[in-house]
């Protein structure tokens, strides 16, 4: 059973930091790309991070030079650090893997960014 816990949403204003957490398995989380996808109300998912075992990064347009993904294999967890927040940020953020064919996901954390 894989599961995939996430920490850190709330709500910050504008130009705020946030730091989310995503804890899994040891089994699984030294082989497997991890990422962070993001769905705002009456929108599609939409990916924001992705971080390969071997450290390879890619981040959609929106959010470079203002979110840091990254992982500690030590403590099985992969972090995303937002800065510079926006209202648009505003989103449930889930924490993925994929293991062969199947999507894992984690409960989502909110994240509100209002004034």
């Amino acid at each position: 059973q894989v599961q995939l816990v996430e920490s850190g949403g709330g709500l910050v204003r504008p130009g705020g930091s946030l730091r989310l957490s995503c804890a899994t398995s040891k089994s699984i989380f030294s082989i497997y790309t991890m990422g962070w996808y993001r769905q705002a109300p009456g929108k599609q998912r939409e990916l924001v991070a992705t971080i390969t075992s071997g450290g390879r990064i890619n981040y959609v347009d929106s959010v470079k030079g203002r979110f840091t993904i990254s992982r500690d294999n030590a403590k099985n967890t992969v972090f995303l650090q937002m800065d510079s927040l926006k209202p648009e940020d505003t989103a449930v953020y889930y924490c993925t893997t994929r293991i062969g064919l199947v999507d894992y996901w984690g409960q989502g954390t909110q994240v509100t960014v209002s004034s």
